[in-house]
């Protein structure tokens, strides 16, 4: 199967400058104009969130196929298609092994997570993060060091190390899916993605 490299500059899939008379109208206030699209790999591996105005291009273009649609459609001056909620690339995009080791944030880590401390195993509010090898003790701000504590957690482990409190992570830290970060991309994900994003 042909692939193509995705840059790590170049994230959003497709890349190249619309034909405007082939897309929607971009009304300012339009209802969903800036709603957000699943984008799939040739393997069905979710890689990335798109808008929808970028959805459209791709598939205008034939280099992405609808594979859930919503029930409104997209209307243009001699073009009516169906509004894509979920995308397939039809060319198979190689993601390079540094694509997804991406600035840490905490959303990120809390979704990588589950939301939950990974010490207790609570799903509290009150989250936060938490160096399992603090800083002040040769810690780094990698993925690998880093998992989310609830604040009672946090308190109790303060700059210690593990073994000095019994506090040990529940689940071993680790660089997380690109899925995780089509998790962080989005409010709430759609219905529409969920069997995607579980297989994954």
């Amino acid at each position: 199967m042909p692939s193509t490299v995705l840059e790590p500059a170049a994230r959003e899939v497709g890349e190249e400058p619309a034909d405007p008379a082939a897309l929607p109208a971009q009304r300012q206030g339009q209802r969903g104009t800036n709603s957000r699209v699943l984008v799939l790999n040739a393997s069905y591996e979710p890689i990335n969130v798109c808008t929808v105005r970028r959805a459209v291009v791709l598939i205008l273009k034939e280099r992405a196929e609808v594979i859930e649609r919503s029930e409104r459609e997209l209307h243009a001056e001699s073009l009516t298609m169906p509004r894509p909620a979920v995308i397939r690339l039809i060319t198979y995009v190689r993601i390079p092994r540094d694509a997804h080791s991406r600035k840490i944030t905490r959303r990120a880590i809390f979704a990588r997570d589950s939301w939950t401390c990974q010490y207790c195993g609570s799903a509290r509010a009150s989250l936060t993060i938490d160096h399992v090898i603090p800083r002040s003790k040769g810690g780094t701000s990698h993925w690998d060091n880093i998992v989310t504590c609830c604040a009672p957690c946090n308190r109790r482990k303060g700059d210690r190390l593990p073994k000095q409190v019994g506090m040990h992570p529940r689940r071993a830290p680790r660089a997380p899916k690109p899925s995780i970060f089509v998790h962080v991309a989005v409010p709430r994900v759609p219905d529409a993605w969920q069997p995607y994003l579980v297989a994954a």
